[in-house]
């Protein structure tokens, strides 16, 4: 229930014994253990079509493991002194650091995006370490003597126990670092699920942690698909869940934990609307569009799904992305000058071809085809090139649903109300975007804009690690989001003490 393969584990899980691949272990109470699993899903390097391990898929017994080991280091780690959790993050810190260009490449090998974009990514992991690392400041409450005659009032931040988080396929170590130094640092103890299908770089990073004098129990994995998933969020010993993946997904978890009694944060998905003005500087700003279409191969929740021109934009818009996205080298993203990497499977390649083939029956008009791009000596690779669509309508389905992959589509309007009105229409408000060169218009735009996350003239509206990161409509679920000062409101409880002494 973690991701759209999730959904289809049963075409990709085979029972009895695994192939000669490596199985992963979940890592328990400061062990890596063997699961309990009877099935098991491959793990494929994307660029090559080979299976480069197995993902065992882990059952509520093994959640119940992890749970347990959870609780019984929560009494310890609250007492441990903010300062001292803190250390231990500076120490992981240091690590991260060290090791910076293993994790890199390690998450090209089971994701497929380019070096560049693998470095990017754990460096804005790094950065939520950094924050959290100042939680001795950032845990702190607030107090006021002399509420009445005699009596002061003070509030205090307590962690709320054992949290989960459940991470996506698309950002293999950054968005764990979203919730586990954050978890961590005020206090609580956490279960980690990665993604099965790209569990290798979040099992490195624990292997890093085990190194900074973090006690046992404290931080847990499990590896697994829906079952645990399921198992996350009814376990009774579970308080808060922290989600990153589809729409539906991300609305069924949200309602089943939180029935079950827990704080939620769930982010979901996105069409992501990029509004081109006439007096856009296309010099400057088509390359930055161009990364946001298809960067890591259109598989990020912050990707521009719709470009919007507005106006005279229309022509030179469409030409100019047509002519940049065409230009884009796609191949291996271990090979230096690749510019867009592979999609993470075969199934998904299928996904984004199904939807290429819906632009084209419903009447958008296909100025750039991707299906047919083949890179030598990677025949097995699940590579699709950048397509790009033109008049495009939000009735059509390319116009409504989230593709996640390297296709853009244009939808040209006249005015930049009508644009903010195609915006406002769709369910889902991530993040967006405006490129031009009037303060009027980025004004206007920046307020009337539905979604959370609002660039002016930045392709990819992505805040950094300090400030706070979810989206609004149907691609949030929940109060809080993430890192930032709402980390801190979500993994703490505010206790209220109202003193008199006699």
């Amino acid at each position: 229930m973690t991701e759209s393969a999730v959904a289809n584990e049963s075409a990709r899980a085979s029972a009895g014994a695994p192939s000669e691949a490596e199985i992963l272990r979940n890592y328990i109470g400061g062990r890596w253990v063997q699961s309990r699993a009877s099935e098991f899903l491959d793990v494929y390097n994307p660029a090559l079509g080979e299976v480069i391990a197995r993902t065992p898929l882990s059952t509520a017994e093994d959640v119940d493991a992890a749970v347990a080991a959870a609780r019984k280091a929560f009494p310890a780690w609250r007492d441990t002194p903010p300062v001292t959790r803190a250390r231990v993050l500076f120490k992981f810190k240091a690590l991260l650091e060290e090791h910076f260009e293993e994790l890199a490449r390690i998450v090209t090998t089971e994701h497929g995006k380019t070096l560049d974009e693998s470095r990017g990514s754990v460096r804005r992991g790094i950065e939520c370490v950094e924050v959290a690392c100042g939680s001795p400041s950032l845990m702190m409450g607030y107090g006021l003597e002399n509420i009445a005659s005699g009596i002061d009032c003070s509030v205090i931040r307590q962690p709320v126990g054992v949290c989960a988080a459940i991470a996506p396929f698309n950002f293999p170590a950054m968005v764990p670092l979203w919730f586990l130094p954050f978890a961590v640092a005020t206090g609580n103890t956490l279960l980690v699920k990665p993604s099965e299908q790209v569990p290798l770089s979040q099992r490195r990073m624990i292997q890093l942690l085990e190194k900074c004098d973090l006690p046992t129990g404290v931080v847990n994995l499990v590896n697994g698909g829906r079952e645990v998933v399921e198992a996350i969020c009814d376990h009774p010993g579970i308080r808060a869940v922290s989600f990153v993946g589809s729409t539906p997904v991300a609305r069924a978890v949200y309602q089943r934990a939180t029935h079950a009694g827990k704080r939620v944060q769930a982010l979901g998905g996105a069409k992501n609307f990029i509004v081109v003005m006439p007096d856009a500087d296309f010099d400057r700003s088509i390359g930055v569009i161009t990364e946001s279409f298809y960067g890591c191969a259109g598989e990020r929740c912050l990707a521009g799904s719709v470009l919007v021109p507005v106006g005279q934009a229309h022509r030179e818009a469409r030409d100019r992305i047509v002519a940049s996205a065409g230009a884009l080298r796609v191949g291996d993203g271990t090979e230096p000058d690749v510019e867009m990497g592979p999609v993470i499977s075969a199934r998904h390649r299928e996904r984004v071809v199904s939807y290429i083939e819906k632009g084209v029956a419903e009447g958008a008009k296909l100025v750039l085809d991707g299906r047919t791009l083949k890179v030598p000596e990677r025949e097995k690779g699940f590579f699709l090139g950048p397509t790009v669509f033109d008049e495009v309508t939000p009735a059509m389905t390319i116009g409504r649903e989230e593709i996640f992959g390297p296709v853009a589509s244009i939808t040209p309007v006249k005015t930049l109300d009508q644009a903010i009105e195609v915006m406002h229409a769709h369910p889902n408000a991530n993040a967006t975007s405006i490129f031009t060169s009037s303060g009027k218009a980025a004004r206007e735009f920046a307020r009337h804009a539905s979604a959370s996350m609002v660039g002016v003239n930045i392709g990819v509206a992505a805040p950094m690690a300090y400030f706070p990161f979810g989206g609004s409509k149907d691609s949030f679920f929940g109060d809080l989001k993430v890192h930032g000062r709402d980390a801190y409101e979500f993994y703490t409880d505010k206790k209220v003490v109202i003193s008199r002494w006699f």
